[in-house]
């Protein structure tokens, strides 16, 4: 991508350290209405000037694989909380790092018997965004690359209270991944 590319988070936390270095981005809200919503208002408003969008936000860990010390670059995404087939929708763009198979679904995934679902569908991370994100692009011919850092293990040991902390955390990284593999970003 050669132009302005949009930089979006789900979660003020997780664009924390974004915030701190005054990198323009966009916070949409948790959940795929809000997601869906706010990207494509910024879309909208942004009109041809925009070459792209990148996400940046946290996921919890569904399958084996994935480590809570990287970032992984999302390939293709799943909807887990929908009754009726959903496409998947296959991410393209320059691979610069691992990576993975995320499901997303309007809940809080913090149960044994969730998790061992959403992995059946073929996924390791589960979020609450990305499917969201990936139809508007589709829809709206937009590029759309997606990286997460895995924030918890999305079993019953995981609680919404501890994901604050963490997720503050994991902007740091993120960050930190930006700077070392996408510097452009941060001009």
């Amino acid at each position: 991508m050669a132009g302005k590319t949009l930089l979006v988070f789900a979660h003020d936390d997780e664009a924390a350290a974004f915030a701190r270095e005054g990198v323009p981005h966009l916070v949409t809200g948790v959940g795929k209405v809000n997601a869906a919503l706010e990207l494509t208002r910024a879309l909208a408003a942004e009109g041809e000037g925009l070459d792209g969008v990148v996400v940046l936000g946290t996921a919890g860990i569904v399958a084996e694989g994935p480590r809570l010390d990287a970032v992984y670059q999302i390939s293709a995404v799943v909807q887990h909380d929908f009754s009726l087939p959903s496409p998947r929708f296959e991410l393209a763009g320059e691979l610069v790092a691992e990576g993975a198979v995320i499901a997303t679904g309007d809940v809080f995934v913090h149960d044994d018997a969730q998790r061992e679902r959403i992995a059946g569908l073929g996924a390791t991370l589960v979020d609450m965004e990305s499917y969201a994100y990936a139809s508007v692009c589709r829809r709206l011919g937009v590029p759309l690359r997606v990286f997460k850092s895995p924030s918890d293990f999305a079993d019953s040991s995981t609680t919404m209270e501890e994901w604050d902390g963490v997720a503050v955390s994991k902007s740091d990284q993120l960050l930190r991944f930006v700077a070392e593999r996408l510097p452009r970003l941060l001009d």
